[in-house]
């Protein structure tokens, strides 16, 4: 019975590990090598990074320039 606890316990933490970076990898603020920076950056530093995406990250400017 503690063992399955253990099990349940290790895959709601790996889920919630790896919600920033599924967000990440399918928002459209950034691509290219700075996605990947943002994602090594939510892997090596913590949920503090994913916190900074959204506040440092840029936004789509999606208007037309004439």
């Amino acid at each position: 019975m503690e063992a399955i606890l253990g099990i349940l316990l290790f895959i709601i933490g790996a889920v919630f590990w790896l919600i920033p970076v599924l967000v990440i990898v399918c928002s459209s603020r950034t691509s290219g090598g700075e996605k990947a920076a943002w994602i090594l950056a939510v892997i090596f530093i913590s949920w503090f990074a994913w916190i900074f995406y959204f506040l440092l990250a840029p936004l789509n400017d999606n208007r037309v320039r004439g």
